[in-house]
């Protein structure tokens, strides 16, 4: 059976505080084969760099979240990049933009530090992984400006037109627990039409549980359910998609 290549999880998160390391072990048992861990403000960096130097399935992405903007300087640029330079860390992220949320720090500061992160990524040679929350315009045009980088769009929100801008510029399409939901429209779409060579399983865990654990808290075995719907859309097997998307997530991160 191929394995479980979670493109996309917060294990550092505090919903893990109290048995991180049993569900950890519970996950390799599961068929959970590898993790990439995302920070997302500063405090996570240091939390997710104890977990990749722990766990041999663990790989790391860093970086500042745009909810977090406000925390990116030149000091914590320098140290992303020190952090990157080391061997089990593959990527930029959790980065990008956020428009939801009032509280959020300006939209030019937001593109501010996406934009220079977006730097670090090129510099370095690195995959991108963008947060984008009703965004899509401004994102999309930054990822183009940066085509020589390649974005990852996760928890994939946008329309299929978007999907196809995002494929031209050799992106990949993260999908998670809402594929399952049953009031999801645009993801299934996008699923059918993107190519199984552009797609990534993940959770975002401990958030976006997929059915039957919706609101719980997510983990990696729990991708089972996203594999099968997306079996199921693509008439292919659930094998197929798991071998596929553990295949990209190899590709991508130069594994």
């Amino acid at each position: 059976m191929a394995l479980i290549f979670d493109s996309h999880a917060h294990y550092d998160d505090q919903q893990f505080d109290e048995d991180r390391e049993e569900l950890l072990r519970t996950l390799k048992e599961n068929g959970v084969g590898a993790i990439l861990n995302m920070s997302s403000d500063y405090a996570s960096i240091k939390k997710t760099v104890d977990l990749v130097e722990k766990y041999d399935f663990i790989y790391g992405a860093v970086g500042i979240h745009p909810e977090n903007a406000d925390e990116y300087n030149e000091e914590v640029r320098n140290e992303i990049i020190e952090i990157l330079k080391g061997d089990k860390f593959k990527a930029v992220g959790e980065v990008g933009l956020d428009y939801y949320w009032e509280s959020n720090p300006p939209k030019e500061v937001q593109i501010g530090v996406l934009r220079d992160q977006y730097e670090i990524a090129k510099s370095l040679g690195m995959p991108i992984i963008l947060h984008d929350r009703e965004s899509h315009e401004d994102i999309l045009r930054i990822a183009k400006e940066y085509e020589g980088v390649v974005s990852v769009f996760h928890s994939y929100s946008g329309s299929v037109e978007m999907a196809r801008e995002i494929m031209k510029i050799g992106g990949y399409i993260g999908v998670s627990g809402v594929l399952t939901f049953k009031n999801a429209r645009k993801l299934p779409e996008v699923v059918k039409e993107v190519p199984l060579e552009r797609l990534l399983i993940e959770t975002d865990a401990p958030y976006m549980a997929p059915v039957p654990y919706r609101g719980k808290r997510n983990r990696s075995d729990y991708l089972m359910g996203v594999a099968e719907k997306i079996a199921e859309i693509k008439e292919i097997t659930v094998e197929e998609v798991l071998h596929a998307t553990a295949e990209n997530m190899t590709r991508l991160l130069s594994l």
